[in-house]
């Protein structure tokens, strides 16, 4: 397990002698279990590098000054990343100081204040921003994924075979993704058990635990207009193309071989590695919705979390309420991360507030 909480982290308890011990494996174990996969992979990452930066530098990672802080970001600044020749984006960086913020929360240490740091991180973003090269300006702003509408994933489930697992699988992945605003961990959580179907026909219920929220919620898919892009159909062709091989509990996404076939347990050296029951990956998920938009010739930038952001852009251009969207799709009530996806799909329609208003 990739650890956010540093082992040098002390914890809240106090030991026998009256000083502060160090956090047990068990307690880190329960800390990270609060953190999605996904920004423990990143935060931890990161943090990492900070604590080679401090040790190189000779200043404490653990806990961090705010001045401390401030040199790293000027550092992140001023520095060129192997793996690109560019130094950090304004985001990354962004991702960086909440990671650090992260660990000393996790380790029971007040987290340094940043004020200065984000005055730094400010004055960066502005001069990429007022900068004359377009890749500067490209850099300041924030790198979203494409949004997958409705006429997005029609593109994107006509280039799959659906007579085959694989086929059925994949489309069920993409339309469900959208219809219940997935992420890729939500998703592959799901097992069969999950969807409940409606006893008046109407559709499917999905349960599904949001993990950034840390709660449960039921969104309610409808039967679509459409039958090639119906998330319930997709589904529920799944559960039984599942039924036909055997499987009829356990999770409702699944690894398959080359062949369309359920995959056999993965083992090393003889020994079993892997979800036991064949569940996907979050990552593979995430492949699965760039081989979509590769197959299909879509350009743009396509990941898992575009079926989400789709979802928001779709139902806020059909008039749905905003509370209505983010509650569908597990937001918290008056969700920042929201409103940000509600401005990428708005500026077309009558919404615009320069619609009527006589110019």
């Amino acid at each position: 397990m990739n650890e956010i909480v540093p082992v040098r982290a002390s914890a809240a308890v106090a030991s026998p002698e009256g000083g502060r011990r160090q956090l047990s494996p068990a307690a880190r174990a329960a800390v990270e279990a609060g953190i999605p996969d996904s920004t423990r992979r990143a935060y931890s990452s990161d943090y990492r590098q900070f604590g080679e930066w401090c040790a190189t530098n000779g200043f404490a990672a653990l806990p961090a000054d705010p001045e401390t802080v401030t040199e790293y970001v000027t550092h992140l600044i001023e520095t060129p990343r192997e793996r690109t020749g560019k130094p950090y984006s304004p985001a990354s960086i962004e991702r960086v100081i909440a990671s650090i913020r992260t660990a000393h929360k996790a380790a029971g240490v007040l987290p340094p204040e940043t004020k200065g740091t984000r005055k730094v991180l400010a004055g960066y973003k502005a001069a990429l921003s007022e900068s004359d090269s377009d890749a500067d300006r490209a850099r300041a702003q924030a790198n979203r994924v494409g949004a997958a509408v409705p006429a997005v994933l029609r593109q994107f489930v006509a280039a799959l075979d659906r007579d085959t697992l694989k086929g059925k699988r994949d489309a069920a992945l993409l339309l469900l993704g959208h219809a219940i605003a997935g992420r890729a961990s939500e998703l592959v959580s799901l097992n069969i058990a999950s969807v409940e179907v409606d006893s008046e026909g109407r559709g499917i219920a999905v349960k599904v635990y949001r993990k950034k929220v840390k709660k449960w919620t039921t969104p309610k898919v409808m039967f679509g207009s459409n039958p090639a892009t119906c998330p319930v159909r997709a589904t529920l062709a799944l559960i039984k193309a599942l039924a036909d091989e055997g499987r009829t509990e356990g999770p409702l996404f699944v690894r398959l071989d080359r062949h369309s076939r359920l995959a056999p347990p993965i083992t090393r050296h003889g020994k079993a590695i892997g979800d036991p029951t064949g569940r996907m990956t979050a990552e593979a998920a995430a492949d699965i919705v760039e081989q979509a938009a590769d197959t299909a010739k879509v350009e743009g930038r396509w990941r898992s979390h575009s079926m989400r952001r789709g979802f928001v852009t779709a139902a806020r251009a059909a008039g749905k309420d905003l509370v209505d969207i983010g509650r569908h799709g597990g937001w918290a009530d008056g969700s920042k991360a929201l409103l940000a996806y509600i401005e990428e799909g708005d500026g077309w329609d009558d919404r615009n507030p320069l619609v009527g208003i006589g110019l």
